[in-house]
């Protein structure tokens, strides 16, 4: 079936545009039906496995008629005492388990209609499909602030509905000088599929550190994630991502540092085997002078996987004295991987400290060699060098995102 096709039907069954996101329901959905899906025409989709987009609109979309809570409660560990849990049920109810600590509060109506699609119109791409999709399908939204000057631990989980395609938004507005610890956990399901959106706005002073876990199941689950922030002067964002066991995913990081004087840090880490395909687009630009971005991209792909990733910076005239650097680093397990790595720099300030590089290798013989030298086996050797591979991402994300027990995980898979 064409995919034109397909996305006309899947428009046809969703609900009747309504809400208060009953706007940003039709501007999804007017895009959708005059643009329809991508092609290998357009340079951002060109590498995708277009096969599996498509298979990502053939499940039914969550309505309101079916809770999750009782699926997915026995599997998620205790939470931190010191970190709030809110769990998003994508179905008959937005949250639950929701207790918001002094220093955080849901947006008010007013709050919402100043800000929402703001940050994404910023960050907008040609053919934007991400957000369309989510737009189009979503009917709730998760809008919380940040209060001025306070400090706050957050974890925010969405898990997957086995045979269902989910969508949700998430709104956060962290005031001047507030600093926040923010840990997301996806959670794939066998033929499930995922799409989300989340924006962010920092005001002047703030310090973000977001860590984001995404676990798929390689049975056929999908993942499409947008997060858009917008920096204000003197912020600092630092953003921490693994992407592993999705059989199809695609993330679209957009960064823009509105006022300049602001500093981010990427840190991704993307874990292939099999036949799944998993992307990274990321966006940084620069709209004030004297902002700073560290960024490095790595990947591991093995057996017939595919892993993508595509960084653009955009450095315009009005940002000088703009200091940014950004590396992708990959490895190669199997002949048959395939390994795609595109970052980008658009350059016309003339006073700009601006580097990128690309890397693909295989681990290295010779620290294998050493490691079996001292009596240490094939297996566990292996282990000990994509831990250490791992471990530069892995680091930075808080001490409770462990009891996930995401990072044995993501040793033993690869090594099957």
């Amino acid at each position: 079936m064409k995919s034109s096709t397909i996305c006309k039907e899947w428009l046809n069954s969703l609900p009747a545009t309504q809400g208060y996101l009953k706007n940003e329901q039709s501007i999804g959905r007017e895009f959708l039906s005059e643009k329809g899906m991508p092609s290998k025409k357009d340079e951002a989709w060109r590498l995708s496995n277009f096969n599996r987009l498509d298979r990502f609109l053939t499940l039914p979309t969550i309505i309101g008629s079916e809770d999750i809570k009782s699926k997915f409660k026995s599997i998620f560990p205790e939470k931190d005492q010191n970190r709030e849990r809110i769990i998003i049920n994508p179905s008959k109810n937005p949250i639950f388990n929701i207790n918001l600590p002094e220093g955080i509060e849901e947006l008010n109506n007013r709050e919402i209609e100043e800000n929402l699609g703001k940050i994404v119109c910023s960050t907008n791409i040609k053919n934007d499909i991400s957000v369309c999709l989510n737009q189009a399908s979503n009917l709730q939204l998760l809008a919380l602030k940040i209060k001025r000057n306070s400090n706050q631990s957050l974890e925010i989980v969405i898990p997957s509905i086995e045979g269902k395609s989910i969508s949700t938004r998430i709104l956060l507005l962290v005031e001047e000088g507030a600093k926040l610890d923010l840990l997301q956990i996806f959670l794939g399901n066998h033929n499930s599929a995922q799409n989300h959106l989340i924006e962010i706005k920092l005001e002047s002073k703030v310090e973000l550190t977001h860590g984001l876990l995404s676990l798929g199941e390689e049975k056929e689950s999908s993942s499409i994630c947008t997060v858009a922030v917008e920096q204000s002067e003197k912020s600092k964002y630092s953003l921490n991502s693994i992407y592993h066991g999705w059989d199809y995913a695609r993330f679209e990081p957009r960064i823009i540092q509105s006022d300049g004087e602001a500093s981010t840090i990427i840190k991704g880490l993307q874990i292939t085997k099999s036949k799944e395909q998993i992307a990274t687009h990321s966006l940084i630009r620069f709209e004030g002078p004297n902002g700073k971005l560290d960024q490095l991209q790595k990947a591991v792909a093995s057996e017939y996987s595919h892993c993508i990733f595509n960084g653009s910076i955009e450095v315009p005239q009005k940002a000088q004295k703009t200091e940014a650097a950004q590396l992708s680093r990959n490895l190669l397990l199997s002949k048959r991987a395939k390994i795609d790595t595109k970052p980008e720099l658009e350059i016309v300030a003339d006073d700009v400290r601006c580097t990128h590089g690309a890397t693909v290798s295989q681990l290295q013989d010779e620290e294998l060699f050493y490691l079996l030298s001292r009596g240490i086996d094939n297996e566990h050797a292996n282990s000990l060098l994509l831990q250490g591979y791992y471990d530069e991402v892995i680091s930075n994300f808080p001490k409770s995102a462990e009891k996930w027990n995401f990072i044995e995980k993501l040793i033993q898979d690869i090594k099957k």
